[in-house]
């Protein structure tokens, strides 16, 4: 891992390239068609490069999950890069379309899309000669699509740690909305034909039911939750901890009061959660996550 005190300066330049590009090249690059359906395209140097091999120091590859609604163009545009200027090989899947809805993903049911996953893991393994990947997701990337993977399609044994932001692990009521629409006859079936992943993700779901029957987790697996508590998405927030062994619960106000983020921006921009999930990722050279990380973060200095 890079020392810690050359990463803000890096982490600036990086984004700033970023914008400087999605400026430039305008909606065509959001709409661009990668060669396979569910890769994201190259935004940045060492994303979605099948020639990239790990280091010693990050031998793992890392999958990056966007969340129900998203995709990676919307979800990572700040954290690929993160991750690659840290040293791993970063590889963003694009999962969950339906009904040939554009760049709204994420909606499918979580059983296709979690084949989805398997076959993409297998692939970014097959590629970098890699026994592992690491899995860093958002929401239901961080959360119901994982632990599905994991539990049901054999996942386990190639998955070292996996790193959830805000994730769906339980369910969430919506701050109630949810719930309101689980007791009104006929629209959890209204909105399961739009969003089937939507419904698996209420808490309290059959698909829930199902995820957590036997324990949240599975033997070999390293977990770490990064939650907020403003999270008004998967509520309560306490939804998203995970029991069991190799867990690690982290609420990133309990790392920085002044960090209050939202469940959509906790994934995209935060600067405190994405140090802890690197921290989670390689916790030989872990460094305190603190209210710097606000400053100097991915976005770069705030004030």
């Amino acid at each position: 891992m890079r020392p810690a005190s050359s990463r803000p300066r890096t982490l600036r330049h990086r984004t700033a390239r970023f914008l400087a590009a999605a400026l430039l090249a305008g909606p065509a690059a959001l709409a661009a068609t990668p060669a396979h359906a569910d890769e994201a395209p190259a935004f940045s140097s060492g994303i979605n490069d099948f020639g990239c091999r790990p280091s010693t120091e990050h031998p793992r590859p890392l999958v990056l999950l966007h969340g129900t609604f998203l995709n990676p163009a919307e979800q990572w545009p700040i954290g690929g890069p993160y991750f690659a200027d840290l040293g791993y090989c970063v590889f963003e899947l694009d999962y969950g379309q339906y009904n040939g809805i554009p760049l709204v993903h994420g909606i499918a049911p979580i059983e296709q899309s979690g084949r989805q996953l398997s076959a993409y893991v297998d692939r970014v393994l097959a590629a970098t000669g890699a026994n592992q990947v690491d899995i860093v997701g958002h929401s239901q990337g961080g959360g119901a699509l994982p632990r599905y993977y994991l539990k049901f399609l054999g996942g386990a044994p190639k998955v070292h740690t996996l790193v959830g932001i805000a994730p769906t692990n339980h369910g969430g009521t919506a701050s109630g909305l949810f719930t309101v629409a689980q007791q009104i006859p006929g629209a959890t079936s209204v909105i399961g034909t739009a969003c089937p992943a939507c419904v698996e993700q209420f808490a309290g779901s059959a698909f829930n039911r199902r995820l957590d029957a036997g324990g949240d987790t599975v033997p070999g697996v390293q977990y770490t939750t990064i939650v907020t508590r403003n999270d008004e998405l998967v509520t309560p927030y306490t939804n998203q901890f995970l029991n069991g062994p190799d867990v690690h619960n982290v609420v990133v106000q309990d790392l920085c009061p002044l960090d209050v983020p939202d469940h959509v921006l906790v994934g995209t921009v935060d600067g405190v959660a994405f140090h802890e999930a690197a921290n989670a990722l390689d916790p030989a050279e872990a460094t305190p996550t603190t209210c710097a990380d606000l400053l100097t973060g991915p976005v770069g200095p705030l004030v």
